[in-house]
């Protein structure tokens, strides 16, 4: 049995890890969670797993945890930073699945890693931010880093089957989002309701916008470049808008492998938390005969240009990847309150990585530092 710390336990990824727990409770043990700020639902998780120890956002979650819990066998109760690094090398625990959004995943993630835990990893932004760091961290402990996003772990899995030699080229899919077809003209139109609604996935807030803008390929392209170790030029995004083939892996004979299946997060989820073996989710396999075809084209840069973002910045490395991230979060936060437009985004991670005096073979403290920089940066815009 597998015992598991969940980050991020209330969102997206969370809930449908949780859902894998309950189909198999004789393969995994919830010895701790984290969550933000969704207290009624955290709370109901906390009765139903009762794990040792739980953790949220600030000290006042903690209170109206603490409230809710009244009269129950509580877990211990931690907040913040500190406390989600609590959760994260908690002793109990073997395995933890990271799925918290944004830039505030990287510190539990390095204290998971130095407590030699394996990591089942869904926050695409700790190997943006710091790839080097933490690939070269968990190479050190001995610690395994397996991929929760379906595009990823499509990859991985289509690497078992040959030698990481004969690998010509990664092809990363992207369902192209809600406004593939919309002419550049009108982004300007776009309003939060229509970006929120994605034609394939179903995720949260940050990760459905991202997808709308493709910077959440962006991010991935980076997150490729570290997981796999490739140059960035043996990545190709194409276009897939119905989001059943997630990736493929193309070798120097001419051969490629593509993994397929169902837009559904939780056989990446299951994957990453039972490998080697595989689950019995009771899933169904795609109905290719009522599909009918299966197509692909090249994202149109001109209309998304998150994509020649995250390039240039896995050509510069240094602390520009972190600024592209910071930049990013702060832009989309700032659209989903409604204070700037949808192009905004594109306009504000472009100034925010134009302007900032990148640092080679950066240390963390350099990488927090250039990510609070290019949130400052890019509030002052707004």
């Amino acid at each position: 049995m597998k015992h598991l710390s969940v980050l991020g336990s209330t969102g997206s990824i969370g809930t449908s890890a949780l859902d894998i727990v309950r189909m198999h409770p004789d393969r995994f043990k919830i010895s701790a969670l984290a969550a933000g700020r969704n207290m009624d639902l955290f709370a109901r998780q906390i009765r139903e797993f009762n794990p040792e120890l739980v953790s949220v956002f600030d000290e006042d979650a903690a209170l109206k945890l603490a409230r809710k819990l009244a009269g129950k066998d509580k877990p211990h109760i931690v907040f913040g930073e500190t406390g989600y690094s609590q959760v994260a090398q908690l002793k109990s625990t073997d395995t933890v699945l990271l799925a918290m959004v944004g830039a505030a995943g990287l510190k539990p993630a390095i204290s998971a890693i130095k407590a030699q835990k394996n990591i089942a990893l869904a926050n695409k932004e700790t190997l943006v931010m710091a790839g080097e760091i933490v690939m070269g961290l968990a190479k050190e402990n001995k610690v395994s880093i397996l991929p929760v996003d379906s595009e990823h772990s499509a990859i991985f899995q289509c690497l078992l089957a040959n030698k990481k030699k004969d690998l010509k080229t990664i092809f990363l899919t992207a369902s192209g989002g809600p406004f593939r077809k919309k002419p550049l003209e009108t982004f300007k139109d776009i309003c939060l309701k229509d970006a929120l609604n994605h034609p394939t996935w179903n995720m949260g807030n940050k990760i459905t916008i991202d997808s709308a803008t493709l910077m959440n390929k962006g991010l991935e392209i980076i997150e490729a470049v570290h997981l796999f170790d490739v140059v960035p030029e043996a990545i190709k995004v194409l276009v897939h808008p119905q989001s059943i083939v997630h990736s493929m892996v193309g070798y120097k004979d001419g051969s490629i492998l593509a993994h397929m299946g169902q837009p559904d997060m939780k056989a990446a989820i299951s994957y990453a938390l039972s490998y080697p073996e595989r689950l019995n989710l009771q899933m169904n396999f795609p109905d290719f005969a009522a599909i009918g075809s299966l197509t692909f084209e090249n994202p149109d840069t001109r209309k998304f240009p998150s994509i020649l973002y995250a390039f240039e910045a896995c050509r510069q490395k240094g602390t520009l990847p972190a600024v592209m991230n910071a930049a990013n979060e702060a832009a989309v936060s700032a659209f989903l309150e409604k204070r700037i437009g949808f192009p905004d985004i594109f306009r504000l991670v472009a100034f925010a990585m134009e302007h900032h005096s990148r640092i080679d073979n950066p240390d963390l403290s350099n990488i927090i530092e250039a990510d609070y920089w290019a949130r400052e940066k890019v509030q002052s815009q707004i």
